[in-house]
């Protein structure tokens, strides 16, 4: 016992005017990992009471419960210091010794991790939302994470994407400021179809999806003349983000069973060819 004591507080380097030992690390080690464990259980703990009283959403239930997990890793981190006798200030000498290394080796992660709290304290985005990426990538939120966002695609593949990246580029929330959203099929006819007959079978073609919501009622768009056709759009409103590719698929394939019914075309590209007979000589007529 004696031996295990005198290595215990054997003397391993100095942090200012501290000794650290090896009995300090394993207390601070002890002290950090009971409270990643309680700020584990907090969170959870946090966001079923919030849950359960049916006043706050889940997005914002989710948010309370990390911001709360974040303060209480950083309150165990600065207890564990205490604990080993490291006082602030001199963590804080030692954090401008490192602060250089820090700043250009550790800025993507300081970044992400900055943008992890905008993320959860503004809340343009929240646990649960369906997100559409600049990429075109459409996933729902699965977890904010300190440097990184788990986002599960339609694919059923789980993504991370940077916190930075969500807060700085443009990225399309699906649930936001309502889950009900349009989605716009296009598609070209030939010149001379009658395009009174088009709009209706357009609609008749979207009322006819169970999905397609009937209010706000779908809608028939003129968007062009175009080079080979005329381009029309369908706007349709859904209630669920997550089928927007399966209802725009769907909604093609009847459109062009509709189209061969009532006989409308759908031109292919179409150039015009011009062929000019004959040519000039330059210098006159050869002898």
């Amino acid at each position: 016992m004696d031996w295990l004591t005198q290595h215990m507080e054997t003397e391993l380097f100095h942090l200012g005017d501290t000794v650290v030992t090896p009995l300090s690390l394993l207390i601070f080690t002890v002290t950090v990992a009971v409270t990643l464990f309680a700020a584990r259980s907090a969170r959870a703990l946090i966001r079923r009471v919030l849950r359960r009283n049916g006043q706050v959403n889940d997005g914002t239930a989710y948010a309370v419960g990390r911001i709360v997990q974040y303060v209480l890793i950083v309150a165990g981190v600065l207890l564990g210091l205490e604990n080993v006798g490291v006082s602030i200030t001199a963590f804080a000498a030692l954090g401008a010794m490192v602060s250089v290394g820090i700043g250009f080796g550790l800025q993507s992660i300081t970044q992400n991790f900055i943008s992890g709290l905008i993320l959860l304290i503004e809340r343009p985005i929240s646990h649960g939302d369906v997100l559409e990426l600049s990429n075109g990538t459409i996933g729902k939120v699965e977890e904010i994470g300190m440097r990184a966002t788990r986002i599960l695609t339609l694919d059923g593949i789980s993504i991370l994407v940077p916190n930075s990246t969500l807060v700085s580029e443009q990225v399309q929330n699906l649930h936001a400021p309502t889950r009900t959203n349009r989605l716009r099929v296009a598609v070209g006819v030939a010149y001379g179809s009658d395009t009174s007959l088009v709009r209706k079978v357009l609609l008749d073609v979207a009322s006819a999806d169970s999905r397609v919501l009937k209010s706000p009622k779908p809608d028939v768009l003129f968007q062009s003349f175009g080079d080979s056709s005329l381009d029309f759009e369908l706007a349709a409103w859904l209630d669920d983000a997550e089928s927007r590719p399966k209802v725009a698929s769907d909604l093609r394939f009847a459109i062009d069973s509709a189209f061969r019914k009532h006989g409308i075309q759908i031109p292919f590209p179409q150039r015009d060819l011009h062929l000019v007979s004959g040519f000039e000589r330059v210098g006159g007529q050869s002898g």
